[in-house]
């Protein structure tokens, strides 16, 4: 049974029932939709590099183009008119709305949200929770005309459950603590936490991980902060 609803494009879906291979060294798992129609007018048909492994309930959109060696987790959105490079990987329960531009390289983890039209450059990396907002003002009128999502530059590392609102630009290196709340620009290669988010040093400064750790053999979480963290302060 067809996937599309009446009067969607007529080109080919991988849709649920069966595994398939088209020649190009897919991997790809029963229940996946490469090639979900969308309402767009004259949206192309998806474009999917060689080489991907798609795991079940992955739903790629037509009018994106994405590059070779996709991974994906189970559950995973991209959306229509999104660029995406080569090497990518986008964990379980993840999506990447319209818009997007994701460089080669990328690793998005499980339960994160991509908001429409924003930027990933290559090598950034997303921790379990990140989520992205592109609205600054909410059901204003002028502020979904000039929707737009932030701007995370190579090589820059988001932790867990980080917020970045609208317009904001990550620099190179950056590296954001969890749970942070990022409101304005931060520079290249620093280390920013905390809400709203601020710079607190380089991401050189950061002690040795080796001196902070200690090993916990009893535990099936290996090692455990040196004192238990205790009197440490807050920075990382």
């Amino acid at each position: 049974m067809s996937s599309k609803p009446a009067g969607a494009p007529r080109h080919e879906a991988i849709t649920a029932g069966h595994a398939v291979d088209h020649g190009a060294g897919h991997d790809i798992d029963h229940g996946v939709v490469a090639g979900y129609p969308v309402s767009r007018v004259n949206a192309e048909p998806l474009v999917l590099g060689a080489g991907s492994r798609l795991r079940t309930g992955t739903v790629l959109y037509d009018g994106s183009t994405i590059g070779r060696r996709l991974q994906t987790g189970h559950g995973v959105v991209i959306r229509e008119g999104c660029e995406v490079g080569d090497d990518v990987s986008v964990w379980t329960n993840s999506v990447i709305d319209y818009g997007c531009r994701i460089g080669n390289r990328v690793k998005i983890h499980c339960n994160c949200y991509i908001a429409q039209y924003s930027q990933l450059d290559d090598e950034v990396f997303l921790a379990p929770g990140v989520t992205i907002a592109n609205d600054l003002y909410p059901g204003d009128p002028r502020s979904a005309e000039l929707m737009a999502g932030p701007r995370i530059c190579a090589g820059a590392r988001i932790g867990v459950n980080t917020t970045i609102l609208p317009f904001v630009r990550i620099g190179a290196g950056a590296l954001i603590g969890a749970g942070s709340v990022v409101t304005r620009d931060i520079p290249p290669g620093v280390v920013a936490f905390g809400n709203p988010a601020v710079p607190h040093r380089t991401v050189g400064e950061l002690p040795d991980i080796d001196g902070r750790v200690v090993m916990d053999t009893a535990s099936a979480s290996p090692y455990r902060l040196t004192g238990g963290g205790v009197g440490r302060g807050t920075l990382p």
